[in-house]
């Protein structure tokens, strides 16, 4: 297998870099890579850069940083990279002048089975949802966001106890295993695609923005479970409690109502739990992080506040 083909990496956050490391580590020509510019971060603002370009650094591997990527310059120092193929994971929409750019196209990572959940945070929404299977999806790039021919796709199981934290990680080593897997099909020319079926296209996955966190306790309790799974432990679930904000990370369902308690109101013996009425059915909370407090488990939080 010729190992040769001269990649160029896209990618920023966590996600993407298992994927870049397998490539590395089996000897495959990564001549560049393509993340977002340093952010500031802290109270000193300090400029911090992605993990990707941390590890590229690593590596020795030249970064590009466009904050524009349409820019004349940005292209023309792509291009003299002369990239047979570009690989995109967690990055952003790229314009077609670069995803055309290279002679063997540029194929992306998304973490669901396309063409369902299309879209910004697809393992989220797929527990929100309530989804028993997600997967991982290899796919060539084209004008539409995540509408391009399949390459490969792999599946994956939702466990009843996986919040989006133990699925990401799952998701995140299985996804670097399937971008080695499409390089390999690709650099030996054994690549087969097949067009997106838009009956499959039954949600989509935008952005989750903080309203989409907020509880509606009118929803079933099992809804509202599934929506603190999908967002623990980050961004997290939250409510307001004495009206403050209340990031709820851990829950546990029971089918019963409880007599005289309205939607959205609480009992609590002030020890040992605190179990909110829904639209149907109840929700213990297990784990919960008071606005200004530390994240704590349900025992020591009643311990140490006094619910109004």
């Amino acid at each position: 297998m010729d190992k040769n083909l001269r990649i160029i990496y896209m990618g920023t956050p966590e996600f993407a870099v298992p994927a870049l490391e397998i490539l590395v580590d089996e000897g495959w020509n990564v001549v560049a890579v393509v993340t977002a510019p340093d952010k500031p971060k802290g109270r000193g603002q300090k400029l911090i850069p992605s993990p990707v370009k941390e590890i590229a650094l690593k590596h020795g591997i030249p970064v590009l940083q466009p904050t524009n990527l349409k820019a004349p310059e940005f292209l023309e120092e792509l291009k003299n990279f002369q990239a047979d193929i570009q690989v995109v994971v967690a990055f952003r929409m790229l314009p077609e002048v670069v995803w055309n750019m290279p002679p063997k196209g540029t194929f992306n990572l998304h973490a669901s089975l396309l063409p369902n959940y299309r879209g910004a945070a697809p393992i989220n929404w797929a527990i929100i949802n309530g989804e028993k299977e997600t997967g991982l999806t290899t796919f060539f790039l084209q004008h539409e966001i995540d509408t391009g021919n399949i390459i490969f796709q792999e599946k994956e199981p939702i466990h009843p106890e996986d919040n989006i934290g133990s699925l990401y990680e799952r998701l995140m080593e299985k996804g670097a295993k399937l971008v080695l897997k499409t390089i390999e099909a690709i650099a030996e020319n054994k690549v087969k695609t097949s067009p997106q079926n838009e009956d499959q296209a039954l949600h989509h996955a935008p952005k989750i923005f903080k309203e989409t966190c907020k509880i509606d306790w009118s929803k079933s309790a099992l809804n509202i479970h599934n929506l603190i799974r999908g967002l623990s432990p980050y961004p997290a679930a939250w409510t307001t409690l004495d009206n403050k904000i209340c990031k709820i990370y851990t829950s546990e369902v029971a089918e019963s109502d409880i007599e005289g308690l309205q939607i959205g109101e609480f009992t609590s013996d002030g020890k040992t739990h605190l179990t909110f009425q829904t639209g149907k059915g109840t929700l213990k909370i297990l784990e919960i992080q008071m606005e200004g407090k530390k994240r704590m488990n349900i025992q020591d939080f009643l311990r140490g506040y006094q619910l109004g």
